[in-house]
């Protein structure tokens, strides 16, 4: 099976928060207007890994070294193996109103009970329940 393309990050700090991201609210851009993971498509033959590196420097200067292989999940229901995101899991307990975003709107923090009044992107939110899942057992 082919890698998927596309690539974001599921960042945490130590308050169990989650760093979102609000995207344009423009035609033309996957998921406009809503709540979601920052991250993008990999070029040419980059790596997922590489891909995800780059897209968090550029997008908010993030460099987050210890990222980790989350998931894969479908950008579209139903599911299409040419949509896929790799998910990947890091931590970082910065201000995110400090990072210099180059796309989208907004950078914030929310805790896990915040996410369900947010106008999230379809995916992401299957991502934070997923992960909501997995740190309570």
């Amino acid at each position: 099976m082919q890698e998927p393309n596309g690539t974001a990050a599921l960042i945490v700090n130590s308050a169990g928060e989650y760093l979102l991201h609000l995207r344009d609210n423009t035609k033309g851009i996957c998921d406009p207007g809503t709540w979601s993971l920052l991250g993008g498509g990999r070029e040419g033959a980059e790596t997922a890994e590489a891909a995800i590196a780059r897209e968090l420097k550029e997008e908010a200067g993030l460099v987050l070294p210890e990222l980790k292989r989350y998931t894969v999940v479908s950008a579209h229901v139903p599911a299409d193996t040419s949509d896929q995101i790799t998910i990947f899991l890091g931590r970082w307990d910065g201000e995110a109103h400090a990072l210099p975003l180059t796309e989208g709107v907004l950078l914030h923090w929310f805790p896990a009970a915040m996410i369900p009044r947010l106008v999230m992107c379809p995916w992401a939110n299957v991502v934070i329940e997923q992960h909501q899942r997995d740190t309570a057992t």
